[in-house]
């Protein structure tokens, strides 16, 4: 079985309903004619940038040599998305920004606004529902939030 035909058809069953764990996800394979290892899986799953929530499995970014198959599969691949599905809040204090999201889904929110480069972010921390944002002042807080309260809508 060729590897992009199955990340393909991982994109796919993660697009099209929640999956939870490793095991679900081998059995949706199987059900679709795709055998793969656990060790095959969790490979595939890193390289697509699939991150588990507590919403069951989420693509975080599409690799570029991946990027056509996840486009076709209507995976979630930019910052604005993850925001709009998992964030809940932006709260401001000075030179911090905490953003709040659903239950289980920091992680996701906080690794989708590292790998956006915000060249503005000092760092960050993600807990289970929050997301804590450090800047150096709070002007680039400021700049950072607007972008992020016009991406969450």
């Amino acid at each position: 079985m060729a590897k992009n035909f199955r990340q393909e058809q991982i994109l796919k069953l993660i697009a099209g309903r929640p999956l939870h764990s490793q095991t679900e996800l081998a059995s949706a394979l199987r059900r679709a004619g795709v055998a793969a290892t656990q060790v095959t899986l969790s490979r595939d799953l890193k390289e697509l940038g699939v991150v588990k929530t507590g919403a069951g499995y989420a693509v975080l970014a599409a690799p570029s040599a991946v990027a056509a198959g996840a486009a076709a599969a209507g995976a979630p691949t930019e910052l604005g998305h993850i925001l709009r599905e998992f964030g809940r809040d932006l709260r401001p204090a000075q030179n911090l920004l905490v953003v709040k999201t659903a239950a289980g889904a920091a992680p996701t929110v906080a690794a989708a606004l590292d790998r956006a480069n915000l060249r503005e972010v000092a760092g960050s921390l993600a807990g289970d529902d929050t997301v804590l944002l450090v800047f150096a002042n709070p002007r680039l807080r400021l700049n950072v939030e607007q972008r992020l309260r016009q991406l969450l809508g």
